[in-house]
């Protein structure tokens, strides 16, 4: 065993031993780590988003798209809100994929667009967050599973198309609101069109989830129909698709206030799954805390031998490299066998004022360094341990000698 410098706590763990304790916790964070970066460098080949009319994938909307421009329609794809803005005119259909993740800044502009403009807006999948702007006379109420859901209202689009694959958000029409309300749930549509008036310019509609627009349920029920008359009523389609990364989210708003602001652009669902996430580490961390708690004695089943214990004691002392604290030990036994036969109270037996003046007047020719050896310091290896121990037995002899 290696020498270690004075003044150093010998419990202190070895880098050995901290490799030990964290090389499982490090291996799994590198494999997560590893497959991380894997899956993303493949996912990245070649691969788009949900609901890109690019994607072939079975959340892609590649099928849907071909069939629009089968029938004449043609299609701007738009990644920012600029440029789904300026390419909009009035024989134009605007989708929205994602109207949720726009900021209040993106929601200003695009709704003056919509305000200025004949058009018509499909919104897929708005909840609270961006229907107080989008279409403030319309609110969410809790989302139901996407299922065969028939029309059961007088749109014509869906009289059509029959039944069709929706669910999602579910909607509240305001009393006194014009509005076709289609495939509802507990009266409450998953559809809502908004038709055109003096303010907003253009009809509007809600779609409760974006399932119709799958390639994977496109062959469906009557989803292909649904679709093909929301998306393609005039001869030119806005596909928008809405990201964090658009640079317009860190525009300055009409009143001047920027936008930018990074937690505004975090999805609500990821704050509060952050937020559980953290209650729960904590109510983990309580829980676990609970077994940290005083020691219990309770009597041994079986006798054991005193000399096996001070083997287990010394053991574990060993194995720790705790000197100091072996050391410790063996000086306060002495210290406390050797009070009484000197005459001094044992309350006081580590006090070096009381115990050197008393083991000198003992001993008064004796050639060890009494005081380094009952309270010096710890000692430097186990060689030197060994030693201190030699010499404790040594002095307790010499002073139960008459």
């Amino acid at each position: 065993m290696s020498a270690q410098p004075a003044g150093t706590t010998s419990t202190a763990p070895t880098a050995r031993q901290i490799w030990t304790r964290v090389r499982g916790a490090a291996l799994v964070l590198a494999l997560i780590l590893t497959g991380g970066i894997a899956l993303a460098a493949v996912q990245s080949v070649d691969s788009h988003n949900a609901l890109d009319p690019r994607s072939a994938d079975p959340h892609g909307s590649r099928a849907i798209a071909e069939l629009l421009k089968a029938r004449g329609v043609s299609i701007t794809l738009a990644t920012t809100l600029p440029e789904a803005t300026a390419a909009m005119d009035s024989d134009t259909t605007l989708l929205v994929t994602a109207p949720d993740l726009l900021t209040d800044g993106q929601q200003s502009t695009l709704r003056r667009t919509m305000e200025n403009s004949a058009a018509r807006t499909v919104l897929v999948g708005a909840g609270r967050p961006s229907l107080d702007v989008l279409a403030p006379t319309v609110t969410s109420a809790p989302g139901i599973p996407v299922t065969e859901r028939t029309p059961a209202c007088a749109l014509p689009a869906a009289i059509r198309a029959g039944s069709v694959d929706l669910g999602g958000e579910r909607y509240e029409v305001s009393p006194g609101t014009t509005a076709d309300s289609c495939y509802g749930s507990d009266d409450l549509p998953t559809l809502v069109r908004l038709p055109r008036t003096e303010v907003t310019g253009s009809d509007t509609v809600l779609l409760g989830s974006p399932d119709i627009l799958y390639n994977s349920r496109l062959d469906q029920l009557g989803n292909a129909s649904l679709a093909l008359q929301l998306l393609g009523s005039q001869a030119h389609l806005v596909w928008y698709l809405p990201s964090l990364s658009d640079a317009s989210a860190t525009a300055e708003t009409s009143d001047g206030n920027t936008t930018g602001d990074f937690f505004a652009l975090i999805p609500s669902g990821w704050l509060w799954g952050t937020l559980q996430l953290a209650v729960a580490t904590l109510l983990a961390a309580l829980w676990r805390g609970r077994r940290l708690g005083p020691l219990v004695t309770e009597p041994l089943p079986v006798a054991l031998r005193a000399s096996e214990t001070t083997e287990g004691h010394a053991r574990l002392y060993h194995k720790a490299n705790a000197r100091d604290r072996a050391a410790s030990v063996l000086r306060a036994a002495t210290r406390t066998k050797l009070a009484p036969l000197l005459g001094v109270p044992v309350k006081d037996a580590h006090s070096p004022g009381r115990l050197l003046p008393a083991l000198s007047l003992r001993l008064p020719q004796t050639s060890a360094d009494v005081e380094s050896v009952l309270f010096g310091p710890a000692p430097v290896d186990d060689t030197a341990l060994i030693h201190l121990a030699d010499q404790l037995d040594a002095l307790e002899r010499e002073v139960r000698t008459p």
